[in-house]
Formats: structure tokens, sequence, C-alpha cells
């Protein structure tokens, strides 16, 4: 991690990153699946380097109830053209940040979740003075954590996932203030864990940041869909505990 050079540099993360619809980028779809959007949300700082600004989700709703996320949601047809219609529309209604007040780089490979969602991740920067405001039903908490705790390996757990006869890691970070834990696992670490990989090729992860293949989708859809899901779900919301 010492020799990484994490000041931030929009060019180097636009070079390395990838336009919505590059062919280099792994584009997930299945009807099975719910689209969706998040904004991995980059804060400048002045000689040090950058922040990252996550919620904690607040206990309503049924899915991902106090979990640490980056803002966003589903693609709505009501009010969404596209996917960057989304990831805009929920920054604006989670953290209160305009459109017009992000800055759009590029996005990562797509992501699927054990909740049924295609998580698609856009990059996009908001200048470090830009008033952050939650959304009170949704959003329990704003946090900013700095790039260099997640690229610090002793912050860093993971274990190996199977169905059938393929495996994805899971991720899960630890990060501590004075008064509060913060447990940033899941997709939301997969994505932070990707991101240090493709901007700085760093690999934190000893499993290696696997990447889904589409034609990967139709068994991890089969093993969401079997009765070994819930077993699975459990044993690692323990070991999310406990970590």
């Amino acid at each position: 991690m010492s020799s990484l050079n994490l000041l931030f540099n929009e060019e180097l993360i636009k070079e390395k990153i990838y336009t919505l619809s590059s062919p280099n980028r792994i584009t997930l779809t299945d009807d099975h699946f719910t689209k969706s959007a998040v904004l991995f949300t980059i804060i400048p700082c002045e000689e040090k380097p950058y922040e990252l600004v996550l919620i904690r989700r607040s206990e309503e709703g049924r899915r991902h109830r106090g979990e640490m996320a980056f803002p966003g949601g589903k693609f709505d047809p009501k009010f969404d053209n596209s996917l960057t219609d989304t990831v805009l529309r929920e920054t604006c209604e989670e953290i209160g940040v305009p459109r017009k007040k992000v800055k759009l780089l590029g996005c990562l490979h797509d992501y699927p979740t054990m909740t049924n969602f295609i998580i698609t991740p856009f990059v996009g920067v908001i200048d470090k003075d830009q008033q952050l405001t939650k959304q009170e039903r949704e959003v329990q908490q704003i946090v900013k954590v700095p790039i260099e705790f997640f690229a610090n390996k002793i912050n860093f757990s993971e274990r190996p996932m199977s169905f059938g006869n393929s495996y994805f890691p899971v991720y899960y970070f630890n990060f501590k203030t004075n008064k509060k834990n913060y447990m940033i696992w899941g997709a939301t670490a997969f994505m932070i864990v990707s991101f240090i990989k493709i901007v700085y090729d760093y690999e934190i992860s000893e499993l290696g940041s696997q990447e889904f293949r589409v034609k990967e989708l139709k068994n991890f859809k089969n093993f969401i869909l079997s009765e070994d899901y819930a077993n699975y779900l459990r044993q690692f919301k323990d070991f999310s505990h406990k970590f």
C-alpha cells in the first residue's frame, strides 16, 4: 500500500475505468434480477488521499436494512430513461446532491447480488464543499471513508462462497471511528476492491477479485433459487457479525 499514490487523479481514473457502453465492461442482464445503479462517490481532498462517501441505510424497507452502501437504487421506468438517470436521481434523493453537481467519470463492471439485483456502479466526483443531506426515511447516516483505509490489507477480510463448480469471494471491511463501527461488506466491498484493482493494479484479495461473466449468471440465479441459498445467507451474515 505504501507505494500507491492515492491522491485524486481524475485522468488516471477515467483512463482505467470504463464507459457505460464499453465492450470491455462486463454487462449483465437477466429477467430474474432487477436493474439498479449506485454512485461510487469520490470527494477529492487537498494534499491527502481522497474520500469515498457511503451511507448506512435505515431500518425501513425489506432489504439491506442497516447495511453500508453507496448511494443508489433500482431503475424506475416512471422516472428514469436510463441507468444514468437512476444513479443521479437516487444520489440526489439519498444524499442531497443535485445531478448537476455530480461529475460522472465512467463505470465499473456490473455486479449481481444475492438479493436479486444487478448493480451498475457509476464512478462520480462531488466537490469537497458540497453539502450532503441525508434522506431521513431511507438513510440513517452519511459516512466518509478515506480511500487509504480500503487499500490497507489489515482492515480487510474475505472468504469464498461456492455455488456449483464456481465460487466468488465475499469481502469485508471494518471501519472504526471513536464512536462507531461500520461493517462494509458484500457488493459494496466488492466494488471497492475491484476499483482499487482496476485503477491501481493493486490486489487486496488473496482469493482474487473474480469478475462475474454472463455465462456464470445462470448458475448464480439457480443457486439463489435453491434450498441451499438460505443456509449460505445465514452463514455469511453470522460471519459478518463476528468480524
